[in-house]
């Protein structure tokens, strides 16, 4: 279990704004800028300076939190990489999602090789405490290297166009990337994604094959284990 609360002492706001701060920011695709004026039409007056050094201060802390929170994952990866250029040097964030789409681990490599693969392969074990039931990537011969050495005995799949749900996935770091004109650096990158995609793992809740009722429902539960995990209540 997560041993203690989040600690909020010494910040002049109370948790509840802090961690609203935090899910505008990463729930929706905001500039710290965005949120400081979302804010201060509720009378909040906060620097977009303050709100990204809180997103920096608790965004894996929350993340962290809502892992640990949520249940068990699905038994099928979808496993990807995307070309992200930082500071005109070429990089790649490794991504894997279930059979729900929701996000499982990333990391952010420098480079697409057997043993950046096998790397990958063994934190998202780790991380999962077990291995899945099928492994789908795309026709990358890293990915079958490292299936090989890694987890021999799950069966690996790399049809044509079977692991769109992983390149789909990609689309909120693209988003963000454009609208941020590029990642600082693979730590900005790495932390902004290991955090964005816990939350929306919270929060997409697949609202076009819900009734409304249902969809309130799911959504009051989202925002009740947010508030929960950020001692926001």
């Amino acid at each position: 279990m997560t041993s203690q609360p989040p600690s909020y002492r010494g910040y002049r706001f109370p948790p509840a704004i802090i961690s609203h701060a935090v899910w505008l920011y990463h729930r929706f695709g905001l500039s710290f800028r965005d949120v400081e004026d979302l804010l201060a039409e509720r009378g909040i007056t906060v620097t977009y300076e303050a709100i990204r050094q809180w997103c920096l201060t608790f965004g894996l802390d929350y993340a962290r939190r809502l892992r640990h929170r949520r249940g068990r994952q699905g038994d099928i990866w979808y496993l990807d990489e995307l070309f992200v250029k930082l500071r005109g040097r070429q990089q790649y964030l490794w991504r894997a999602v279930d059979e729900d789409g929701d996000v499982l681990d990333i990391l952010v490599q420098s480079r697409r090789n057997k043993r950046a693969a096998q790397r990958f392969f063994r934190k998202l074990l780790k991380r999962q405490g077990r291995e899945p039931r099928r492994l789908i990537t795309d026709k990358l011969r890293s990915y079958s290297a490292a299936h090989r050495t890694v987890m021999p005995s799950v069966v690996h799949s790399t049809r044509q166009y079977e692991n769109n749900r992983a390149e789909v996935s990609h689309q909120p770091t693209r988003q963000r990337e454009r609208q941020m004109r590029g990642f600082k650096s693979a730590a900005h990158l790495q932390r902004f994604a290991s955090v964005h995609g816990v939350v929306q793992n919270l929060f997409r809740v697949g609202r076009h094959l819900l009734r409304a009722v249902h969809f309130r429902l799911m959504r009051t539960r989202s925002l009740g284990m947010w508030n929960e995990v950020t001692c926001a209540c």
